[in-house]
């Protein structure tokens, strides 16, 4: 048996060699063999008969898929290949409102969130009604975030109308969303990582000062805690509602208990490891294998 790693085709530094290469290395301790590749050494294709062929589909067993690539993901599983994380789910966390949606449906608590309506048009300008709207309903200070997007980018708190109308602008033409500014969870949250329907470990992460994002990316501190249950059900409940092999949950606390925030379908491990001394690799190599020798193709 042989897998096969797939990152990114333009990876954006040592990160996303080290998170790929560590998984593969755990892999081969349990006696897989594994190979790392670049999305873009992975080749895939549609024939004029509709038929999906792709380039790696006779000489590995299973992917482990670390990039966000939806339609080289459709392409590989047409193939045959099963992927870990499979490639609707990927497609539903790279897409924050498609999660929101997703969990929405299952009453599964989040933030209140607001879409921005879609715009095509280039050198348009923001529909002032829809924002007086949104201010209205969420109130100042309130959180504007692109869809897409990892590390705390594209996402900023603002405070008043001239603020949001600018931010507005700003994203006009990217999808984005609205959310309710959780003022008790400022600068913090908890970061679940499950893998294989479990939780393995969570790390409280809070921003530097000043900062409202708690992206360890962006200078957080994490802390290991024992985490309650009721963010650990949470947290498996969320994955499991994804169909999720691996992910980070990210939750907020609130008076009410906990609130899911966002969700990564490709969460980085580093710092989670380094905080909380768990072997993260290790834990999703085995569940590979634990489902591969299941049969759980």
């Amino acid at each position: 048996m042989k897998g096969l790693v797939i990152i990114n085709g333009y990876p954006n530094g040592e990160k996303f060699y080290k998170q790929g290469n560590r998984i593969a290395e755990e892999l081969r301790c349990l006696g897989i063999e594994t190979d790392v590749k670049r999305n873009g050494e992975v080749y895939a294709w549609i024939t004029e008969n509709g038929d999906v062929f792709n380039s790696v589909a006779q000489e590995y067993a299973f992917i482990v898929y670390l990039d966000k690539d939806k339609y080289l993901g459709q392409m590989l599983e047409s193939g045959g290949l099963r992927l870990f994380n499979r490639a609707s789910a990927i497609e539903t966390c790279d897409d924050k409102m498609l999660t929101y949606l997703a969990l929405s449906q299952k009453n599964i608590p989040i933030i209140e969130t607001i879409p921005a309506p879609l715009c095509y048009t280039k050198n348009a300008k923001v529909d002032a009604a829809f924002l007086e709207n949104v201010a209205q309903k969420l109130g100042f200070p309130l959180v504007v975030k692109k869809s897409y997007g990892s590390f705390g980018m594209g996402v900023q708190l603002v405070h008043g109308m001239p603020e949001l109308q600018k931010t507005a602008q700003d994203f006009l033409c990217e999808p984005h969303v609205f959310q309710r500014y959780i003022s008790i969870s400022a600068g913090e949250d908890i970061r679940v990582m499950v893998i294989g329907g479990k939780v393995i470990a969570a790390m409280e992460r809070k921003a530097q000062k000043g900062e409202f994002r708690s992206n360890i990316e962006l200078g957080a501190i994490g802390r290991k805690i024992d985490l309650p249950k009721e963010y650990a059900q949470m947290a498996q409940t969320v994955a499991n509602v994804l169909g999720l092999d691996y992910c980070g949950v990210d939750l907020l606390k609130t008076k009410d208990g906990p609130i899911v925030c966002e969700v990564n379908s490709n969460a980085f491990f580093e710092g989670l490891e380094q905080t909380t001394g768990v072997n993260v690799a290790k834990s999703y190599a085995l569940h590979i294998c634990e489902s591969i020798q299941r049969n759980v193709l």
